[in-house]
Formats: C-alpha cells, sequence, structure tokens
C-alpha cells in the first residue's frame, strides 16, 4: 500500500488527521507538506497547530493567526494562540459555573488532574477546536501539527476527563436542582424552573457532544495518527509507547513516516558512519512499526521552508498526482 492510500477522504464528512512524534523530528515540516498535499488533490483543507513553539508561520513563511488564514487554495491554516485560548476558556467556565451554583472552579481542575494527567490550555484549546470542527464538517481534511509526544497524549485523554467532568456536574446539577424543588415554597430566591431546564440541557448536550468526539477520535474512517520518527534509538522508542497509549485510546496509527534518512551515497567517513548506525535503526523501525505502513525521507541538504519545497516534500510522500493533471482523488 502507498502512503497517500491511508489518506480517506469522506464526502460530506471531515477526515482528522493527528501528526506527532518525539520534539525535534520534523512533525511541523511533514503535517504542513501533508496539508498543502491535500489540498492540492482539490480538498479543503485546514492544518491547526497544536504546539506552543508553532512553526507553521515559519513552514509557509506566512503569518498565521489564532483564526483561519488563507495559505493556497483550499488550505487555511492556525495557530492556537495560548492568551486567547486562555481567555475564551475562562469564560466558559466561568458560565458553566454561573448555569450551576455551588459548583467549585478548582472542580474542573481537580477532575483533570486525574492519572497524574493535567492537560495545559494547549491541550483544552486544542479541543475545543476539535469539537468546532468535528461539528461543522466545514473542511474535508482537518490536520493536526501536534506538540510533542506528551502534549499530544493529553490531548487526545481529554473526551475522558471531560466526559467523567461533565458526568459529575449533572450530578450535582440534579442534586441542586432537587433541592431547589423542595425548597421552593420556602425559599422563593432559589431560581425559577426554566433556568434550572436551561442548565441541564447544556449540560446534556456537551455530554452528548464529548461523546460524539469519542466515536469520531475511535472511528478509522474518520481519525488517524501518524508517527513521524528519525532513525535515532529515543525517536523509536518513544514512539513505540505513544503508539501503545493511543491504542488505549483506541486511536488508530496506521502509517511511520521515517525523516531525515542519510543517503546511501555517502562520501564521507563521517557520513558512511551514520548511513551504518542509520540502517541499523530503520531495521528496527521495520521490526516494531512493520503492521503499519512505513514511508522514508530523505536527509536534505537545505531546510525545508516555503511552498515549493513543501511541496517536494509532498511528492515525495504521496507522489505527484496533482501536478500531473490527474485531478482530484475521489471522495467515499
Amino acid at each position: 500500500m502507498a502512503f497517500k492510500d491511508l489518506f480517506k477522504f469522506n464526502k460530506g464528512k471531515t477526515t482528522f488527521v493527528f501528526i506527532g512524534g518525539k520534539g525535534g523530528v520534523g512533525k511541523t515540516t511533514i503535517s504542513a507538506a501533508t496539508a498543502l498535499w491535500c489540498a492540492r488533490q482539490g480538498q479543503k483543507t485546514l492544518i491547526i497547530s497544536t504546539d506552543p513553539a508553532h512553526s507553521l508561520t515559519d513552514s509557509f513563511e506566512k503569518n498565521i493567526g489564532h483564526n483561519p488564514t488563507p495559505i493556497a487554495e483550499n488550505l487555511e491554516a492556525l495557530e492556537i494562540d495560548p492568551e486567547i485560548a486562555m481567555k475564551d476558556y475562562q469564560a466558559k467556565m466561568k458560565e458553566q459555573q454561573a448555569l450551576n451554583p455551588g459548583m467549585d472552579m478548582g472542580m474542573m481542575q481537580d477532575q483533570m488532574d486525574m492519572a497524574s494527567m493535567s492537560p495545559g490550555i494547549d491541550e483544552a484549546a486544542a479541543f475545543d477546536k476539535f469539537l468546532q470542527y468535528m461539528m461543522t464538517d466545514e473542511y474535508d481534511m482537518v490536520i493536526f501539527d501536534t506538540a510533542p509526544t506528551g502534549h499530544t497524549l493529553r490531548f487526545l485523554s481529554f473526551p475522558e476527563m471531560m466526559d467523567s467532568w461533565v458526568g459529575k456536574m449533572i450530578k450535582v446539577r440534579r442534586q441542586i436542582g432537587s433541592m431547589a424543588k423542595a425548597f421552593k415554597n420556602i425559599m422563593p430566591f432559589m431560581g425559577d424552573e426554566e433556568e434550572e431546564d436551561k442548565a441541564m440541557e447544556d449540560l446534556e448536550a456537551t455530554k452528548k457532544q464529548i461523546r460524539e468526539a469519542r466515536g469520531i477520535m475511535a472511528d478509522p474512517e474518520r481519525t488517524t495518527f501518524k508517527t513521524v520518527v528519525i532513525p535515532e534509538e529515543m525517536s523509536i522508542y518513544e514512539s513505540e509507547r505513544a503508539v501503545e497509549a493511543l491504542h488505549k485510546f483506541n486511536i488508530n496509527t496506521d502509517g511511520v513516516i521515517v525523516n531525515q534518512i542519510q543517503p546511501e551515497e555517502a562520501d564521507c567517513d563521517f557520513c558512511k558512519a551514520r548511513r551504518q548506525i542509520q540502517e541499523q535503526r530503520l531495521k528496527t523501525i521495520q521490526e516494531k512499526f512493520g503492521d503499519q505502513v512505513i514511508a522514508e525521507i530523505p536527509l536534505m541538504s537545505h531546510e525545508v521552508k516555503g511552498m515549493d519545497q513543501l511541496k517536494e516534500i509532498g511528492n515525495i510522500l504521496y507522489g505527484e498526482d496533482a501536478e500531473e493533471g490527474k485531478g482530484p482523488i475521489a471522495l467515499n
């Protein structure tokens, strides 16, 4: 199977692709090249950077903001701004608190601290964006240029933690509602039933949305995770552990991109030595990820940035269908 065959374009429904791996392996370059390739196939594509150290602006050589920024035909990009995300997130929490008297603002943080995996604002904002674009199907493809492995695993654990938190909110809301009704006659200031019902409706809708997100993230036809590694032990073993963790979240991992491979035609002793070491690491990659489709990208003699060079990487990974005039890939 060719690497490009891993991309499933669903008519009328957004396909989500997460591209991740250890820091410094070239995730942003691969993500940007992939997004550009999808756009060239005629798919309306959005790429979202969830990494606090944003690099999409550098890769595309174009200023990218917190909202979708046009990059090329069929392609938009956004970099989540932590400060804006924090303000939006706090506003949502205050709104939830206003609808749920008696709830401590620290409760959500307590819930998200479970299992010693406390998500930061970047993961929270990324999950908000996932929900936003999951529900609208505005794009054919949404590609996530993810933060290094640990951040990404926290993000992907969000549906479980949010489901638990909202479930607890609903339970408390019902308790408060029962108390309010019981004391309505002697405590008329407890609030009206319409307000109580609205609060419950909002919580139930949130819970439904989160469960829909969990379903889509676990659907291999809608969501996949592609791992970027370099032929070095630390990258390989961290990626192996990450894939195991992703399977626990029912995330489909179907492709591995091996980046920065030393060319075989080495013209110096150092290059030859590096190639020999990498050949051993490539065997390890085949052993550990042989059930996935593996693609390789050679070490470039130049820094990869700008549209032309990103197209070059896309052509190495996926072929030159768009430039050969074969037209867009058909939607399922």
